[in-house]
């Protein structure tokens, strides 16, 4: 027979690990970032060492929420929330990984100087940093207007990255760029801009969690 106390527990670890993977990402990709500015290889060593334990919080979340659905069979909302669990903790792995990348990039350039000084990738950090911490509160507080706050704020996010892209495509026709570093700040704002869809994701599972139906906020 289904145990309500036991359930509402178990559903409250999963609220408070995945409050804690936003924590770790934030402070990946912040760190990252960091890394990259200021040419800084340990800091971007100890990002790529910290990873584990985004995945390790991941694999307790699946733990729970599979032995919550064997053993409570929950239905309707109830459900949803440990599907919703499972879903936004995947986002939250993958932003983890990209975040990674980022401190990566720091560690291709090996110390090396920036062909400009980082402008756009800091501001669409900044903002993604809200994205994340907007997206897990609109989760633990299910308001779904927050949510469609996290996907306006992917459309600034976007726009940043588009702009970096002209910017250094017209920097290396007028000043013949060093290619693989243009490269490696393009894919740089590529990992922060799918970092925003990520969390744009998540906004999306907490409209599905409170509505039952799936919106579209990345369209």
């Amino acid at each position: 027979m289904p145990n309500r106390k036991g359930f509402d527990e178990s559903l409250y670890e999963l609220r408070e690990l995945l409050a804690s993977m936003g924590d770790h990402v934030i402070e990946a990709l912040q760190e990252a970032v960091q890394s990259l500015q200021n040419k800084n290889v340990e800091l971007a060593k100890s990002v790529v060492d910290n990873d584990y334990r985004l995945n390790e919080m991941e694999e307790k979340i699946m733990d729970i929420g599979s032995r919550l659905i064997i053993t409570q069979q929950p239905v309707a909302k109830d459900l949803r929330r440990i599907i919703v669990a499972f879903k936004i903790s995947s986002d939250l792995e993958r932003m983890g990984d990209l975040a990674l990348d980022v401190a990566k990039v720091t560690l291709r350039l090996q110390g090396s100087e920036l062909i400009k000084p980082l402008k756009d990738i800091p501001q669409m950090s900044e903002i993604v940093v809200e994205m994340i911490r907007d997206s897990i509160r609109s989760y633990l507080d299910e308001n779904t207007d927050l949510a469609h706050k996290v996907g306006t704020d992917d459309d600034q996010v976007d726009h940043l990255y588009s702009g970096m892209i002209r910017e250094l495509h017209e920097y290396v026709k007028e000043n013949g760029a060093d290619g693989p570093q243009v490269m490696l700040i393009n894919l740089t704002g590529r990992y922060i801009e799918r970092i925003a869809d990520h969390a744009t994701n998540i906004a999306e599972s907490v409209v599905y969690l409170v509505t039952g139906k799936r919106p579209d906020l990345n369209s």
